[in-house]
């Protein structure tokens, strides 16, 4: 069954911010365990208690949500379910000696900290979700990297005595956006990064599929969809027995 799953998951594509957001899984090495160990039988899909931030979020506004635009994996949608989530924004000088990219990259994540419980930690190695200032990786037959991309990839971690599946995410920030848009394209990566596998076809929202002239801020119709993602079930986070 998982040897199936991986095979699908390996060939699905989905739009990023400007092009695609390729989806994967990769074989890493986590708690001297790898995704050739995984067994065959997956967790259980079950629903995760809401993370209070989310909980109390009311959408005064009545505007809905792009819920049924978003294409999970076969596994579920990508859900955290241990808080804070750790978050790694690589350092960059630039030709003047300052760490400004780094700077607007972390104000920009860290709106979202407002609706989940995130932490900036400085090595990556301890990161759940690392930010990389890279082109995303090209793919065959590609001329132009794109402004933004994010990848998944699956874990076996340990909680005692228990095997959990779990999960990381890589963001790869290209070095030639400039001014807002650096900012619009790591708050749109970041909200894939926290779960928002898909986009919204209005440009009001930090998730619209395409980049903007005057990019927006996080709006409601983005939390509401969030929120919907976190009532769902997933084989994330759960133990494998």
């Amino acid at each position: 069954m998982f040897s199936y799953l991986k095979h699908k998951l390996l060939t699905l594509l989905s739009l990023s911010f400007c092009a695609f957001i390729l989806i994967i899984i990769t074989q890493i090495q986590s708690d001297a365990t790898n995704l050739n160990t995984i067994p065959d039988k997956l967790p259980e899909l079950q629903v995760h208690p809401l993370p209070v931030t989310l909980a109390n979020w009311q959408d005064s506004g009545n505007n809905g949500d792009y819920f049924d635009q978003l294409k999970p994996p076969g596994f579920g949608h990508l859900i955290w379910s241990q808080f804070p989530i750790k978050v790694y924004v690589e350092s960059f000088i630039d030709r003047n000696g300052s760490e400004e990219w780094r700077k607007i990259v972390l104000n920009a994540v860290l709106e979202w900290g407002v609706y989940l419980p995130l932490q900036v930690v400085d090595k990556l190695e301890d990161a759940d979700i690392k930010i990389l200032h890279e082109s995303p990786p090209l793919r065959s037959g590609e001329l132009r990297a794109r402004s933004g991309e994010t990848r998944y990839e699956l874990y076996v971690s340990k909680n005692g005595d228990r095997d959990i599946l779990s999960h990381r995410c890589t963001i790869w920030l290209n070095p030639t956006q400039t001014g807002k848009y650096i900012a619009a394209v790591a708050r749109h990566e970041f909200g894939h990064s926290l779960g928002i596998w898909g986009h919204s076809l209005i440009d009001s929202d930090v998730m619209y599929f395409s980049q903007v002239r005057t990019p927006p801020p996080i709006s409601s119709r983005d939390i509401n969809t969030l929120k919907r993602v976190y009532e769902q079930q997933t084989r994330l986070g759960w133990s494998f027995f």
